[in-house]
């Protein structure tokens, strides 16, 4: 009896143990400083115009993408909405949207690479610029 007794008391510590571990996807760190991810660029100068991609429904949320074309080029790149619902979204989407809006500046097109485990804002992302692309006539 003090044999089980003895095990029960350790297994309930390991699991309280477990539970109570701060993780890097849960901490209120993470959702402090995920909250606002910087997603745009370019040189944008004042001058150009603004196009606005159809909103793209994700699994994990909207993703819509902002273009700033001057004279049939690309010249900044804004994402207004994307999905922050989580710190585990804040996290992804802090090292994927700006990776996703350099490679639109650098390629004027949508044909860019997916972030590696981002697959899904990459595909919002994309249906979204091609939308604003479309728009400007890109």
């Amino acid at each position: 009896m003090r044999r089980i007794a003895l095990w029960f008391a350790g297994t309930v510590a390991v699991v309280v143990l477990l539970f109570s571990h701060a993780t890097s996807t849960g901490g209120s760190t993470l959702a402090a400083a995920g909250s606002q991810v910087a997603v745009s660029g370019g040189t944008s100068t004042g001058s150009g115009t603004t196009v606005t991609g159809d909103v793209a429904q994700t699994r994990w949320g909207p993703v819509q993408v902002a273009l700033t074309v001057d004279g049939g080029t690309i010249t900044a790149v804004q994402v207004p909405r994307y999905p922050s619902g989580n710190g585990r979204d804040q996290e992804i989407n802090a090292r994927a949207l700006p990776v996703l809006v350099q490679e639109t500046i650098a390629a004027q097109s949508a044909s860019i690479d997916m972030v590696s485990g981002a697959t899904v804002t990459s595909v919002g992302y994309r249906q979204s610029l091609q939308s604003a692309l479309d728009k400007a006539g890109l």
